[in-house]
């Protein structure tokens, strides 16, 4: 077995790429895997900085994910939207906090 399909990509993250009436996703494994890392990698990077901007600018949570959330779509982004969404939902998850505030710009 390869390293490749080792990495358990999770479903939440396979749905970004899953079309309407359609099963399966719309990139190949291989790919799938590599913006999955991508994207995992990113919100494991983010934490550091989210703690930073929440005790240093002494913002609220909700507001260090929407910040977090602005700055993933500066141009050039190297996330498409929905993956940012993604990335900030999972750094939610990774920091314990609720991502229920989360203020999407582009809604």
């Amino acid at each position: 077995m390869t390293d490749e399909y080792q990495i358990e990509i999770p479903a939440s993250f396979v749905a970004l790429y899953v079309l309407p009436g359609h099963q399966k996703p719309s990139l190949p494994r291989d790919d799938l895997a590599a913006r999955y890392e991508l994207c995992e990698d990113m919100a494991q990077l983010l934490t550091e900085t989210a703690r930073n901007m929440e005790f240093s600018l002494g913002l609220a949570e909700s507001d260090v994910l929407t910040r977090c959330l602005h700055g993933l779509r500066v141009e050039p982004a190297v996330v498409s939207e929905a993956e940012s969404v993604w990335v900030v939902r999972r750094l939610a998850e990774l920091l314990g906090w609720s991502d229920a505030g989360l203020q999407d710009p582009q809604a």
